[in-house]
């Protein structure tokens, strides 16, 4: 375990003694384990820590093209898995889009203000017509019965047939250079928006900054080589790479900013 954890953050440290675990459940039971909705981060941790050896293998699914939060099954080399094995429900929403348009925040906060944990749900996704999500198949009659309002809107939610399209994600990643004094989050905050370091640390500690999904509120927090940077409001950076230092030890940074498709 130790050999594992020296390679991660401290603060991971419990979610990979639980990886562990359904390691060794899968081991001695020889038998797939699906987890919950995983973000991005945590399905790296999965399959750094599982690998791909001829023992136990893993693969993941969200439903939607390039989905962000996907469950994993984790399972012994002889099994072949099916979509059908994800035990994954599609919804839509069905609303007067006419009249108000539905954003992501409001859907996910309704979700939430239902009781469902954030590991029971997948992508939500949005455009001006139509939102649909994914729940996992346990609480998909919870959902449908449960979810008739989202704010001051009357909804109805249901189940998409497999011939109906899904949603495509019109977002991508814009590459940019930077040179930081340091991978300090302040530093890169305030060097990738433009703004003061006294603004960045404002964003910190007003707890509107995220990293790999999880809050961060220290301001001398160390960013990483694959760590995804999220500002509420501001967008969502990507530390694609660091490339060296200048002559005045400055990093050369290579960031991914997420922009959406116009």
């Amino acid at each position: 375990m130790e050999h594992l954890i020296q390679h991660f953050r401290k603060d991971e440290q419990p979610f990979i003694e639980q990886v562990v675990s359904w390691q060794r459940e899968v081991e001695d039971r020889y038998a797939p384990k699906l987890t919950d909705f995983l973000d991005p981060r945590q399905r790296f941790i999965v399959m750094s820590i599982i690998g791909q050896g001829d023992a136990l293998k893993t693969m993941s699914a969200g439903l939607f093209h390039e989905a962000e939060r996907q469950r994993m099954l984790i399972f012994p080399a002889y099994f072949e898995p099916q979509l059908e094995d994800y035990q994954l429900t599609v919804f839509t929403i069905h609303y007067p889009a006419k009249f108000i348009q539905l954003r992501h925040p409001d859907v996910l906060g309704a979700l939430l203000s239902l009781g469902l944990d954030r590991a029971k749900f997948g992508d939500i996704r949005v455009n001006e017509h139509q939102v649909q999500f994914v729940v996992a198949d346990e609480v998909a009659d919870y959902v449908r019965l449960h979810l008739t309002g989202i704010g001051k809107v009357k909804v109805h939610v249901e189940s998409m047939k497999e011939i109906e399209p899904l949603i495509q994600n019109e977002d991508e990643w814009v590459e940019e250079s930077y040179t930081v004094s340091s991978m300090r989050i302040d530093v890169i905050i305030a060097s990738v928006l433009k703004v003061s370091r006294q603004k960045a640390q404002a964003l910190i500690t007003g707890k509107k900054v995220r990293v790999n999904w999880t809050e961060r509120e220290s301001v001398a927090f160390e960013l990483q080589e694959g760590d995804i940077l999220s500002v509420r409001g501001s967008g969502r950076v990507k530390i694609l790479m660091t490339e060296g230092r200048t002559k005045k030890d400055k990093i050369r940074l290579q960031i991914g900013r997420l922009a959406q498709k116009s």
